[in-house]
């Protein structure tokens, strides 16, 4: 499923992360502005997994 580009554009254009500009969020290819998303929103990949709260060894 891709995402819609222009739809997060607009996000990032409307409230860019801190240290960037709405006009550094225009001038980024697809590419950039994709893998910016994916790694603003990595913490969130696993947040539905239910009682995993780390990394057990028994």
């Amino acid at each position: 499923m891709k995402p819609n580009i222009e739809e997060l554009r607009k996000k990032y254009t409307d409230n860019p992360p801190e240290g960037m500009t709405s006009k550094d969020i225009r001038n980024m290819s697809e590419d950039e502005l994709l893998d910016m998303d994916y790694f603003l929103n990595e913490d969130d990949l696993f947040a539905d997994e239910a009682g995993v709260e780390g990394f057990y060894i028994f």
